[in-house]
């Protein structure tokens, strides 16, 4: 990176009150689990001038996973599927960003849960810019991607007598990000 680079890049953290990382996955087949991670963090490098500059790397605790349902949770924690224990954090580092129109991005990185690192896509849209009442510059952005359960040796499941399965392979994530620029 050149020190030009550099001056143009502007560093940001995710403020957690205001962003959620959430996931959904098929539950017997017809109805739709929901749930989030109430502790993650995240910093992003952002180019906005030359957005495939920036870099985005995340951890997400996977104890503070919550769908609402103490029991699954544990479930959840345990090592039927991500055996928090063993692997408690889940992590993401970027390693490209494209532009897909004025607000659109994807972004491509190593997504690793267990012990499994795999590259995911996210489809993403920038949210906006604004300074909030305390001074502070503020964006917001959304993004999604689906995985295969299987493929991060989340595989606990359960055949159905009627067909199908208890929880369904792929998983749903959804971003939610608000981020405030740091050292401005």
């Amino acid at each position: 990176m050149t020190i030009e680079q550099q001056t143009r890049t502007a560093t940001w953290t995710v403020d957690k009150a205001h962003s959620n990382v959430d996931f959904r996955v098929k539950h017997l087949v017809v109805s739709t689990v929901r749930g989030h991670f109430r502790e993650f963090e995240a910093t992003l490098e952002l180019d906005e001038e030359r957005p495939e500059n920036s870099r985005v790397t995340a951890t997400i605790d996977v104890a503070s996973i919550d769908t609402n349902a103490e029991e699954r949770d544990n479930h959840l924690r345990s090592d039927d599927f991500f055996n928090a224990d063993d692997y408690p954090k889940i992590t993401f580092e970027s390693t490209r960003v494209n532009r897909t129109g004025e607000r659109g991005f994807k972004l491509t990185g190593n997504l690793t849960i267990r012990d499994v690192t795999r590259e995911v896509e996210l489809d993403g849209e920038f949210e906006g810019r604004i300074r909030d009442p305390w001074g502070g510059e503020r964006v917001a952005f959304s993004a999604s991607t689906e995985i295969s359960r299987k493929e991060f040796n989340v595989r606990w499941n359960q055949a159905l007598e009627a067909g199908g399965m208890v929880v369904s392979d792929t998983a749903r994530i959804n971003l939610y990000i608000e981020a405030v620029q740091q050292n401005q």
